[in-house]
């Protein structure tokens, strides 16, 4: 995870005056750059002492160690402009031998499931679930890789008893949407959270008074703006990538988490269901 990465994810839990830098360096990394802490301090209102606190907050010795950081991160992010197409997908490089791939597929991937499950907020996790449970029916809206990351959800919601509308068409995402009630909920799958077919889908739910749920990379995104509620998916993803692979292992690690929760939550009527479909099926290889 990036510096930047972590500065998003602390962001709903900072102080005020703590927010308020953070945001700053978020939305201008290159002229933090050229800034001492005195004079940031002094364009953000604050004392010296709090940008060091901030510094350190993120996980950085000091403010100097925090602008190497956002040197570096800048770097790559102008390296990867120049030459688009240097790397195969992420970090993989067209030289690398299959071995090499694999290591590092599994380190990308592994990456993914572990930072995504550390910055869950486990007490509103709790709180997705129970409006899923008590939901009529359940959206869930996706396109290319996340529509995958969908389509799997509703087919593991739909074992348990839990009616869900999915789609991957956006005129019929939209359709559906316009369907909904205050009794229903809406999961939208979005790694930017920054597509025009999510925001306009969310934002018909939201007026038709659906619960939204929004699973994207950052709580500060367009979609995430629109939601209820909001699970992160972390993962290390430049613009140019082969496949969404990182980003679809983190949405599946919370989507299958959102599955076992509810499966414990409905308990011996849920496990009913998943063993007569599991027999039915069974039958059609008799």
């Amino acid at each position: 995870m990036t510096l930047l990465d972590t500065i998003t994810c602390l962001l709903p839990r900072l102080a005020e005056n703590q927010r308020k830098i953070a945001q700053f360096i978020l939305e201008k990394p290159e002229r933090v750059l050229n800034l001492s802490s005195q004079q940031l301090a002094e364009a953000l209102n604050v004392s010296q002492s709090a940008i060091v606190k901030f510094s350190q907050k993120v996980g950085v010795k000091g403010y100097p160690a925090l602008k190497l950081a956002l040197s570096e991160i800048i770097g790559r992010q102008q390296l990867d402009e120049a030459n688009p197409h240097i790397a195969l997908h992420n970090k993989i490089a067209q030289s690398d031998n299959l071995m090499v791939v694999a290591q590092k597929l599994a380190l990308e991937k592994n990456y993914s499931i572990t930072e995504t499950t550390r910055h869950i907020d486990f007490k509103l996790f709790e709180k997705i679930v129970d409006s899923i449970d008590k939901s009529q029916r359940v959206q869930i809206v996706g396109i290319g890789g996340s529509g995958l990351t969908a389509k799997d959800l509703s087919y593991k919601l739909q074992k348990i008893g839990i009616t869900t509308l999915v789609e991957s068409d956006h005129h019929v995402q939209i359709a559906a949407a316009l369907t909904l009630t205050p009794q229903d909920t809406q999961i939208v799958i979005s790694f930017t959270g920054k597509r025009k077919d999510m925001l306009t889908a969310a934002s018909i739910a939201r007026k038709q008074g659906a619960n939204v749920i929004a699973i994207t990379r950052s709580r500060l995104s367009p979609l995430a703006q629109l939601a209820d509620y909001v699970l992160e998916s972390i993962a290390e993803e430049n613009e140019w990538r082969s496949s969404s692979i990182s980003s679809r292992t983190a949405q599946n690690t919370l989507t299958d988490l959102l599955f076992m929760a509810l499966l414990q939550k409905r308990e011996a009527r849920a496990k009913m269901l998943v063993m007569n479909a599991r027999v039915m099926i069974n039958k059609l290889d008799e």
